[in-house]
């Protein structure tokens, strides 16, 4: 095993380098750069789907 340069680690940690916040800097995982903002997406999504297929349910249910 071999220690790494900083170039080396720089391209295994993913980051450009340096410190930057917001933009295209910093580090991200598949172009997401606000994995919170994602999160939030997810569960309102899922949330929405909930809510779509409870109303279906009512609907059928309510027509027979």
């Amino acid at each position: 095993m071999r220690v790494l340069t900083s170039e080396e680690i720089g391209f295994v940690a993913g980051g450009s380098g340096g410190c930057e916040s917001g933009g295209d800097g910093g580090n991200n995982l598949g172009g997401i750069s606000d994995p919170n903002s994602l999160g939030n997406d997810l569960i309102a999504i899922y949330e929405g789907l909930v809510e779509a297929t409870s109303y279906i349910i009512e609907r059928v249910a309510n027509a027979l």
